[in-house]
C-alpha cells in the first residue's frame, strides 16, 4: 500500500469517527421535555419584583408572547412591549437612536433547546439563538411552577436585584 492510499484511509477513517462522535454527543446532550411542557403558550404577564419587594410591569401593561416546544425540548420564546412605538420614517434600517432603544428593550427573544428537573423545580434555557446576543452559548437555569395550564418562572436577578417573573397559559 502507497503513502497516498493509506493518508487517504486514515483521513476516512478519522472523518468517520468524528462523524459518529458528533452525532453520538448531539444526540446525548439534546434534553427531552416533559410532556406536560410540550406546546404552545401565550403570554400572561411579564412582571419583575424589584429588591424592595414592590412588583411592576416589566413589558408594559399588555405584554405580548408566545412560547413554543417541542417534545424533543427545542423551543422558541418572544416577548413583546405592546406600548413599543414605530419608526417615524417606517423603515427599520432609518430608525433614531431612540426608536432602536425602544425596539431592544421592548423586546425580548431566543431560542435553542429546554430541559426541565421536575424534582428541584427548575428548568433550563440552552440558548442558542438571541435577540440579546450575550446570551448566545449560555444555559439559563429558572425556578418554576406549574399549575394546571399555567407556566410561571423567575428569571435570574438582574445586576441592579430585579427578578423578571413571566407566566404563560398552554394555548393547545
Amino acid at each position: 500500500m502507497n503513502a497516498q492510499t493509506m493518508l487517504k484511509r486514515g483521513m476516512l477513517s478519522a472523518a468517520f469517527s468524528l462523524c459518529t462522535l458528533l452525532t453520538t454527543g448531539s444526540r446525548a446532550a439534546t434534553p427531552s421535555v416533559a410532556p406536560s411542557l410540550a406546546g404552545t403558550w401565550t403570554l400572561v404577564a411579564a412582571d419583575v419584583r424589584h429588591p424592595d419587594g414592590s412588583l411592576a410591569r416589566d413589558y408594559g401593561a399588555a405584554p405580548k408572547g408566545l412560547l413554543v416546544i417541542d417534545a424533543k425540548g427545542n423551543y422558541s420564546l418572544q416577548i413583546f412591549k405592546a406600548e413599543r412605538p414605530k419608526f417615524a420614517s417606517g423603515d427599520k434600517s432609518a430608525g433614531t437612536p431612540a426608536e432602536y432603544k425602544a425596539a431592544v428593550m421592548g423586546s425580548s427573544t431566543h431560542t435553542g433547546t429546554i430541559s426541565i428537573d421536575p424534582a428541584d423545580a427548575t428548568l433550563t434555557f440552552h440558548i442558542q439563538n438571541a435577540s440579546f446576543p450575550n446570551w448566545e452559548g449560555e444555559q439559563q437555569k429558572r425556578n418554576y411552577e406549574l399549575k394546571g395550564g399555567e407556566l410561571s418562572y423567575r428569571v435570574t436577578p438582574r445586576p441592579n436585584g430585579d427578578v423578571p417573573i413571566s407566566v404563560w397559559r398552554r394555548v393547545d
